[in-house]
């Protein structure tokens, strides 16, 4: 019997909680009614609030429990928690306690899945490198599954799958937090302070972050960034390999060629993304496909791959006007990529869910690349103390309260030539759902223009 079906029917007849009942969690719910667990749905959402396809799951047979108490009063043998919920939020303790098992739509699909498993963390470029990995892998013919915190749940798919296919994995710290499985490739982009609104400090957050290679064998790949200052100093069980944009590594830049050892493999200037993170992206993607895709396949990719929605994306131009929406940028460190992948001064849009992370470093950026500046949400003001701390010229800066109002006025603004970039440093939760429900806003009030 494969591992799937050994796991799944062992479930048979046991109380069954699923802890948040958004998209990635939903196809585990039917998979569970599948095999006749007692299934409790657990989400914060009210009732009349729901979506239809919850309610279906009602129909199938998952019990509901909703609102402000849903995690009052459950039972259960094994949770499954929602990447999203601390493991030690005191009610996942208290059913621990009570002999439950605790665990995760990711940590199960690591555990049953059949294929190659290669999985990219990190603070920024997390989507667009992992991306990169599953386009360069099927250039090469392979068949890839493509999920964790991108895409399409996984662990549904399992079924499909077959021991020769690749799954590419994107992983948040808070999938990796009770993992006990590395993939055979893993890749940290960069690492810098995020989610401390969830996470208890940052030393959690990195801790977590280990998770992608601490379990990794002998013969696995560690890939990292030789020039963040966290990353730089990581070494797995296995290989580890190191890729540097500023100095030397396993993969490199020279004379504008990016290399691979003692091997050319692509021009920057072929790359069809702006910004010299980009640049990084396709640098570390380069690094985990080694022996897996030929360089022909990468410079392929590099010369059609077009990005990632939400991901300094091209809107519109009306008026001469260029408006980009970089909604994805959630911290200071990916805002300020943003900033530097135009080589002039651009209008930013900033502001949003407070994640309780320093922007300090975010007001000399905006200073130097930035000028005008429109703020709405909770860390508008935290985004103008980080300017106004700086000695110098400072863009004028414009309270706005709520996005659509920050976005009309820097619309308002621009004049022909200019760039509006809405690039918030902050997550959307204030005012959104999720930053790409932000991300298609911006993009409705612009086309609206």
């Amino acid at each position: 019997m494969a591992a799937f079906e050994e796991f799944f029917a062992s479930l048979g007849g046991k109380r069954i909680a699923v802890l948040g009942l958004g998209v990635s969690n939903r196809p585990l719910v039917r998979l569970l009614l599948e095999f006749g667990c007692d299934v409790v749905g657990c989400d914060r959402t009210p009732r009349e609030k729901l979506e239809e396809e919850v309610l279906e799951l009602e129909r199938l047979g998952c019990k509901l429990h909703v609102g402000d108490d849903y995690l009052a009063g459950v039972e259960a043998d094994m949770v499954f928690r929602t990447p999203g919920m601390h493991p030690g939020n005191p009610a996942i303790q208290a059913l621990k306690e009570r002999g439950a098992e605790i665990t995760s739509e990711m940590e199960v699909f690591f555990e049953v899945s059949p294929c190659h498993l290669i999985a990219v963390t990190g603070s920024d470029g997390k989507t667009t490198t992992t991306t990169l990995i599953a386009e360069m892998l099927k250039a090469a013919g392979k068949t890839v599954w493509l999920g964790g915190n991108i895409g399409t749940p996984l662990l549904p798919l399992v079924r499909q799958m077959k021991k020769e296919d690749f799954a590419v994995v994107e992983l948040s710290s808070f999938q990796l937090m009770d993992m006990k499985r590395s993939p055979s490739r893993a890749l940290i982009t960069n690492l810098a302070p995020n989610h401390l609104d969830i996470h208890k400090d940052m030393d959690e957050y990195v801790d977590a972050k280990k998770n992608i290679f601490r379990y990794q064998g002998e013969g696995d790949l560690l890939v990292l960034n030789a020039d963040n200052p966290i990353t730089a100093s990581f070494r797995g069980p296995g290989q580890t390999k190191v890729f540097s944009r500023l100095g030397e590594g396993h993969v490199c830049i020279r004379d504008g060629v990016i290399f691979r050892g003692q091997t050319p493999v692509l021009p920057v200037s072929d790359i069809l993304l702006p910004g010299v993170h980009n640049v990084e992206n396709y640098m570390a993607a380069i690094a985990m496909v080694e022996g897996l895709a030929s360089d022909e396949d990468i410079r392929q990719v590099a010369k059609t791959f077009g990005g990632v929605e939400h991901r300094i994306e091209l809107v519109r131009v009306k008026n001469g006007v260029r408006f980009y929406n970089d909604s994805i940028a959630s911290s200071p460190t990916r805002t300020i990529a943003g900033l530097r992948s135009f080589p002039e001064k651009v209008i930013l849009i900033a502001g949003g869910y407070d994640k309780h992370i320093p922007y300090d470093p975010l007001g000399p950026e905006i200073c130097k690349h930035v000028k005008k500046l429109y703020l709405n949400g909770a860390t508008g003001p935290k985004i103008r103390a980080a300017v106004e701390s700086c000695s110098g010229e400072k863009p004028e800066m414009v309270d706005c309260g709520d996005f659509a109002s920050a976005v009309k006025a820097a619309a308002a603004v621009a004049e022909p030539g200019d760039v509006v970039l809405m690039s918030p440093a902050s997550a959307a939760f204030d005012q959104f759902k999720n930053f790409m429900v932000r991300g298609n806003y911006f993009k409705e009030l612009v086309k609206e223009l």
